[in-house]
């Protein structure tokens, strides 16, 4: 496909005060990553300062204020200027509402824009929760706020990564929560969502463990009985549809055997059931994705690093498979 012909793909800039501008910068000066069409959304002057600080020899940057007058090639990244935040506002590696605001306003112009299919996806450079609620958006995360401005009911967050690929039945919420709030009817969608994102990933159907919540998976009720309750049945249904699934599989195994080979995708229970060990695998090279949206959108699998920011340390290998991913599902 020529570069004329190519999807646009925005990329927020995330939090000024963090390390998306600077990740943002380093993958652009990759030449696979270059030869896409990208829009950066957020603040030419913040986008400039990390030029700066990286200075790359292979590109430069241009302001514009409409995607229309973008120029796609190798050596210019198109900064959708925002206007966002002052450079005498900017605290680089704090917690800080103005950078919150910044943010919360590239993201929503972002969404707009793809709502409005002048982009073709969105890649999205960490935020920080606490800094969004500084300034006054009282979401829990991208998710939330992805699926707000778009009316999605039905999403998911699928962590993807080429050693393991986990979807989370919940996420945001307390432990207790994710527990008492356990339902065979979410179970059943969030697979489904798993189903047909990995069908266009793998090309071809996926095979798909669904996690026991508790140990051994409740040991037939001995601890617990939300398997037999909630997962099971919702398994059951999901076979009835047709889709190759197993489970509850044991929680302390499931993700070995998934990165051995026997799984494609697994369903966890909660949060932290499935970032732990895909973190552990993929924390550089993992990739977020939010499924059941109107368009694809797909980020980084990190936060915004404060303690590394504006430092020039920070690894830009999880933003790059971000953007390569959201280019490889619109192409």
């Amino acid at each position: 496909m020529n570069k004329e012909n190519k999807a646009v793909l925005g990329i927020t800039m995330g939090d000024p005060s963090g390390i998306g501008p600077e990740i943002i910068i380093k993958s652009f000066a990759n030449e696979n990553i270059a030869e896409n069409n990208i829009v950066v959304i957020g603040d030419f002057g913040v986008m400039q300062a990390a030029f700066d600080l990286v200075k790359p020899s292979s590109f430069r940057l241009k302001r514009i204020e409409k995607i229309p007058v973008s120029e796609f090639c190798r050596d210019t990244l198109n900064i959708l200027d925002l206007k966002l935040i002052k450079d005498s506002e900017l605290q680089r590696g704090k917690v800080n509402a103005a950078s919150g605001e910044a943010a919360f306003s590239a993201l929503k112009t972002a969404i707009a824009l793809a709502n409005s299919k002048e982009i073709s996806a969105i890649a999205t450079a960490p935020l920080n929760k606490e800094a969004i609620h500084l300034a006054g958006h009282k979401y829990a995360g991208h998710t939330e706020i992805l699926a707000e401005l778009t009316g999605t009911k039905d999403y998911a967050m699928l962590l993807y990564d080429r050693k393991l690929s986990v979807i989370h039945v919940s996420t945001h919420v307390s432990l207790l929560e994710a527990v008492t709030g356990l339902r065979k009817e979410k179970i059943e969608t969030v697979t489904l969502l798993a189903d047909k994102a990995m069908k266009g990933l793998l090309r071809k159907p996926p095979r798909i463990a669904i996690a026991g919540l508790n140990p051994h998976a409740g040991e037939k009720g001995l601890f617990g009985d939300e398997e037999i309750r909630e997962i099971i049945p919702a398994i059951n249904k999901l076979k009835a549809k047709g889709l190759d699934v197993e489970g509850p599989v044991p929680p302390d195994t499931v993700f070995l055997q998934a990165v051995n080979g026997k799984y494609d995708v697994v369903v966890a229970m909660y949060h932290d059931q499935g970032h732990i060990p895909l973190k552990l695998l993929g924390f550089n090279t993992g990739v977020n994705l939010t499924l059941g949206l109107p368009f694809i959108r797909t980020s980084v699998d990190h936060g915004t690093a404060f303690e590394i920011a504006w430092q020039g340390n920070a690894s830009e290998q999880s933003m790059m498979e971000a953007i390569k991913l959201a280019v490889k599902m619109s192409s």
